[in-house]
């Protein structure tokens, strides 16, 4: 079992974000990290296809999902592809490859060199992302987007009240994730367990896998907390890309204090795989109102 491991669930759609990722892990990785990757069964020849079979080991979701034997069979059937994914990256502890994991997405990208000891601590435990995301909040009520913060509050006195916590509330919204399988096997233990659950039982679109892990955290402390801020470079919207780069954000200037950067596949379309599945209006109308936003960054 290795001590850490870099690890992205993934599938077809991002596999041309993924094969950036792997270029950039490529390019950056100076202690050699392993790195695991997992999709549906299905994807693997695609996989292979587009990326080819070095630089990564793969497994796939079905292992991970068949190794929780409290899981009921074929329960991914039941539940949204999005949700299904944060399960996966969650349960991936479960395969027994790993002590921590540092989770990715597709849409993650390396711009600098990155050793072990920026995700572990000297004394072998990993570090923990977790801030209370003040200066988002507040840019995003700034540029008049409230209702983010407001959705991000809301989920996380949900999750807190999930484990009896009183307090500030905390975040890690953006991976890389930094994850423990001591954290994960404490939720195991302590909570699922003796209320007869699943990690398929907690974990919903309203209270996020982030969130269970840092409160499991917090409450249980079963690795100590050592705590770091976000350590890539996160656009969460395109009007949150277009401001920032009108005030002189580039790159090159992000590696004085990130590892890498992230342009979310949810308003950064350049790289689907795949032909769309919207019609030529709706795709219109989405140009159409990023344009809108483009503009607003000048004011």
């Amino acid at each position: 079992m290795k001590d850490l491991v870099l690890y992205c669930k993934s599938y077809r759609k991002d596999f041309l974000r993924l094969k950036r990722l792997l270029q950039s892990i490529s390019d950056f990785n100076q202690d050699r990290i392993q790195f695991y990757i997992s999709t549906p069964k299905v994807d693997r020849d695609l996989l292979i296809h587009l990326l080819g079979v070095e630089g990564y080991e793969w497994v796939s979701d079905e292992s991970i999902i068949e190794a929780n034997p409290a899981a009921p069979v074929e329960i991914e059937k039941t539940k949204s592809g999005s949700l299904t994914q944060q399960i996966v990256k969650s349960e991936f502890w479960r395969l027994g490859l790993c002590e921590n994991y540092v989770c990715l997405d597709s849409d993650c990208i390396f711009i600098k060199s990155f050793y072990k000891s920026d995700f572990m601590a000297s004394d072998g435990y990993p570090y923990t992302v977790i801030y209370q995301n003040k200066e988002y909040f507040q840019l995003a009520v700034n540029r008049g987007f409230a209702k983010v913060p407001l959705q991000l509050k809301t989920e996380g006195d949900r999750v807190k009240h999930l484990f009896g916590r009183h307090g500030p509330n905390y975040y890690c919204p953006c991976p890389p994730f930094i994850w423990s399988a001591k954290v994960w096997m404490s939720i195991e233990e302590s909570y699922l367990k003796p209320k007869g659950l699943s990690f398929w039982d907690i974990c919903t679109p309203e209270q996020p896998e982030t969130l269970i892990y840092l409160e499991a955290l917090l409450n249980y402390k079963a690795i100590p907390l050592h705590p770091i801020e976000q350590l890539f470079r996160i656009y969460y919207y395109d009007w949150h890309y277009y401001l920032l780069c009108r005030i002189g954000e580039a790159p090159a200037k992000l590696k004085e204090h990130y590892l890498g950067v992230i342009y979310q596949s949810s308003w950064d379309f350049s790289l689907d795989y795949g032909a769309s599945q919207k019609s030529i209006f709706s795709r219109a109308l989405k140009k159409l109102k990023r344009f809108g936003r483009y503009l607003q960054s000048f004011i």
